[in-house]
């Protein structure tokens, strides 16, 4: 069976409300801890916060339910439910949407009890209140290109819902109601999460209403692919569609996570399903709240993990930090950062992976002055420099899951090599300001080969050498006094770094 992901988008499906947990509920108090030893302590936790659980309505434009299908969420070759340019976009066209007959409800063949109709281009989902005066954390794909948000509370009563703010790198949204004294949930430290420990889930699956799910978290710190932003908590407890912004809570009553994804090969909760964590919520709400959207630095460099073989290359005893392969000529780094420095640590922080790196820039204010440290030719370096402002044609972010191809030269390396020609620099897509030579051939056991290298490859640089000709390979890998060396190539227009062992 095609294995498929499928995030908790809402869809239109039968607004069923949900049930009210107490008819006073208005003189609701925030959420206490809860004595988990004692019995019935989770039900007890549940009868507490599911009051501050709401259903999020929002009504889609027509040309959006079209391309909805009507309900349906389209597969790999539809349109993205999230939006084109999406975060999203790359997890879904990796494992696809459910879509089909023989899926429940919206997704295909309904083979369980018809449901009521549902008006055309309405979506559901999940979110809980924070604040008692009605505000309201939710997903943004819940919400977004929405003509109209409502919110439906646990007794019944439906408010128009005012979009505060988005945030599309998060996949988050806060919305406000004119509403008083409601329950609200606390957002707890996620930072504090265990693997193993107990949570629930509360939220509007399927439609149904209020519904709770009880799991433990599976794993912290998961890239799904859904941008530099989060690293999400994995749990089993049951996620489905429409629960997409309702909260996941230990059993402290504290919310420490906002659910958004699933992964499922029939589109039904298998039992692996993602949240947002709170920390990253708090950050982001609290300037969704206060001035309606997020503003992150920008570094303005393309980053690539260090591998086993380029930490040889340059001297290296660990595979840390963050390897610079491209410095952007209008960037705030322009002048600073090199090609092939390694960052260290940013801001006082150290910087383990590359992954670690666009959180870090992104958390620090814009036009901030940072202090970063560097390591450059072999010599730990510190640089200051000032930040620019993050928007969504420029961001510091690492390089994706591909892994660099090609490298090296002649015999040693096993490849072939050619001088860039006007010819080559046409079927490649160079830029006249790219110089260096092209991977014509090589030996599938060869040194390049191993590590990765392609034919059509671009080397521009060898450790410190600049590379202009076949002869300026050979000379750099006769001169090297290391087993590795790193070379600097050009692919379909990227520059990365690739580390290559010569014996």
């Amino acid at each position: 069976m095609t294995r498929r992901a499928t995030f908790t988008h809402s869809i239109p499906v039968t607004a069923t409300a949900i049930a009210a947990a107490s008819a006073a509920w208005i003189a609701w108090t925030p959420v206490a801890t809860a004595d988990t030893e004692a019995p019935n302590a989770v039900a007890d936790l549940v009868e507490r916060v599911s009051p501050a659980v709401v259903t999020v309505l929002a009504t889609q434009d027509d040309q959006r339910a079209a391309n909805d299908n009507g309900g349906r969420m389209r597969g790999p070759q539809g349109q993205s439910p999230f939006g084109e340019g999406s975060p999203f976009d790359e997890f879904l066209r990796r494992f696809g949407l459910p879509d089909g007959p023989g899926m429940p409800g919206p997704f295909g063949q309904n083979n369980g009890p018809q449901q009521p109709d549902r008006p055309q281009g309405v979506a559901l989902g999940s979110g809980f209140v924070i604040e008692g005066d009605g505000l309201i954390v939710t997903n943004n794909h819940v919400v977004d290109h929405a003509e109209s948000v409502k919110v439906r509370l646990s007794d019944d009563r439906e408010f128009d819902a005012k979009v505060m703010g988005t945030d599309e790198q998060t996949d988050l949204a806060l919305l406000k109601i004119d509403a008083k004294d409601l329950p609200e949930l606390a957002l707890g430290d996620s930072d504090a999460v265990r693997v193993g420990e107990d949570v629930i889930a509360v939220g509007n699956p399927f439609g149904l209403g209020g519904t709770v799910t009880r799991g433990i978290v599976s794993a912290l710190a998961r890239d799904i692919s859904a941008g530099p932003y989060v690293d999400f908590i994995q749990t089993d407890a049951a996620i489905n569609h429409g629960n997409s912004g309702g909260p996941l809570l230990n059993l402290e009553g504290e919310v420490i996570g906002v659910n958004s994804a699933i992964y499922s090969p029939n589109g039904g909760s298998v039992g692996v399903g993602f949240a947002i964590p709170s920390n990253t919520v708090k950050t982001v709400i609290a300037q969704l709240e206060d001035k309606g959207s997020v503003e992150r630095g920008w570094l303005g460099v393309s980053i690539q993990n260090v591998t086993p073989e380029i930490a040889a290359a340059i001297g290296m005893k660990d595979e840390k930090g963050a390897l610079v392969s491209e410095v952007i000529a209008a960037g705030p780094s322009n002048g600073v950062l090199k090609n092939g420095d390694v960052i260290l640590s940013f801001d006082g922080k150290p910087v383990d992976s590359s992954r670690e790196l666009p959180k870090l820039v992104a958390a620090a204010a814009p036009d901030a002055t940072v202090k970063i440290d560097v390591l450059r030719q072999g010599k730990e370096e510190t640089l200051s420099l000032k930040l620019g402002r993050f928007d969504n044609t420029k961001v510091a972010s690492a390089e994706s899951d591909q892994q660099p191809q090609a490298s090296a030269a002649s015999d040693k390396l096993g490849v072939t090599l050619e001088a860039i020609t006007p010819t080559a620099r046409e079927q490649l897509g160079l830029g006249d300001d790219v110089d260096g030579v092209v991977i014509t051939s090589l030996d599938g056991t060869g040194h390049a080969a191993n590590a990765g290298l392609a034919v059509g490859d671009v080397i521009l640089q060898i450790g410190s050498t600049e590379v202009r000709s076949p002869s300026d390979v050979d000379r750099a890998i006769a001169d090297s006094k290391s087993d590795a060396v790193l070379l600097q190539i050009e692919r379909r227009g990227a520059k990365i770094f690739v580390g290559v062992k010569l014996a």
